[in-house]
């Protein structure tokens, strides 16, 4: 039995994700301080929606995906109803492994994990890292329940703070590249839907070949710019402005902003 904790959007995006990857509804349990948003994912999904105590009890693997400022009282509440031999999952930024521990009765496994957005579209990219008394087949059942929203990585607990600069933060980066090559096509006299659907497709497209041909992007990229052409011209441009200096030093200012927030 599968207990997520917190039904905001990650936790019903991993809820629908389960049952889309053929969980069945009576395997899963949901807690929800709001009585009307319980009621309405029981009607939509088909699961039962419980009390944090019951659905620790219930349930072996127990899923926690409310705030980081909510993490220490859900604890508190849950700890002795905490089983030996369950596993609890922490999707909840800059809440470490250590905390999680700490706040439960000792020996207990947990997985600190680091989703994304994507994961609303089964695109995500999740890093999780293992407690010290997890052991590799709860870290693997953390892997399979996690890859039902997308791909999964295992990494060191002290990388977290770069994934969560990397890919935690990086859907957001790239919407911030797409809101400035569509407002360039408008600029340019081009009807914003038209150099929306243009961009969104590049961006897809461009992706696509990264992750299908395995190349390095240096060599993709090389393979569009032809010599004293437009796109030579315009990569001139940028690295003029230093761009990719700017989005290294943006990525560390994201990493240490994560090592601040999580008490390191």
């Amino acid at each position: 039995m599968v207990a997520i904790f917190g039904a905001g959007v990650m936790g019903e995006t991993l809820l629908s994700g389960l049952l889309r990857a053929g969980r069945p509804p009576g395997d899963l349990l949901i807690t929800e301080r709001r009585a009307d948003r319980a009621a309405e994912l029981t009607e939509k999904y088909g699961v039962r929606a419980v009390g944090n105590v019951e659905a620790a009890t219930e349930a072996d693997t127990l899923v926690l995906v409310v705030k980081p400022q909510d993490m220490a009282a859900l604890l508190d509440e849950i700890s002795p109803h905490v089983a030996d031999g369950n596993l609890v999952v922490s999707l909840a930024a800059g809440i470490t492994t250590e905390f999680l521990e700490s706040r439960l009765a000792e020996g207990r496994s947990v997985v600190r994990v680091m989703p994304n957005t994507p994961a609303l579209v089964d695109e995500g990219m999740a890093a999780v890292s293992a407690g010290r008394h997890c052991v590799p087949e709860q870290l693997q059942h953390a892997i399979e329940l996690l890859a039902a929203t997308g791909k999964v990585t295992e990494v060191p607990e002290s990388q977290l703070d770069a994934v969560t600069a990397i890919s935690g933060s990086g859907p957001a980066y790239i919407f911030y590249v797409v809101e400035a090559m569509i407002e360039a096509g408008v600029v340019l006299g081009m009807p914003r839907a038209t150099a929306t659907e243009l961009v969104t497709q590049t961006l897809y497209g461009a992706a696509t070949m990264l992750r299908d041909t395995g190349q390095h992007p240096t060599v993709l990229r090389e393979q569009v710019t032809s010599p004293g052409g437009t796109t030579a011209a315009a990569l001139r441009e940028l690295d003029d402005h230093k761009v990719r200096a700017a989005f290294i030093s943006a990525m560390e200012a994201a990493a240490i902003r994560s090592r601040e927030l999580s008490g390191g």
